[in-house]
C-alpha cells in the first residue's frame, strides 16, 4: 500500500515538474512561420489549407 502511494506521488511530482518546464520553455521559443505551421497542421489532418 505504501509502495503504491510512493509511486503515485513520484508520478505526480514528475508530471508537475514536466509541465512547469514545458510552460517555461514555450514562452521563450520564437513563433514559427505561420504558413509552415498551417501546412503542417493541415497535412496532419489530411486536408488542404484554406488560405
Amino acid at each position: 500500500m505504501i509502495r503504491l502511494l510512493l509511486v503515485g506521488l513520484f508520478a505526480y511530482t514528475a508530471y508537475r515538474v514536466t509541465r512547469r518546464i514545458i510552460d517555461e520553455v514555450s514562452g521563450t521559443v520564437a513563433p514559427a512561420d505561420e504558413r509552415r505551421t498551417l501546412r503542417r497542421q493541415s497535412a496532419a489532418m489530411g486536408v488542404e489549407p484554406k488560405r
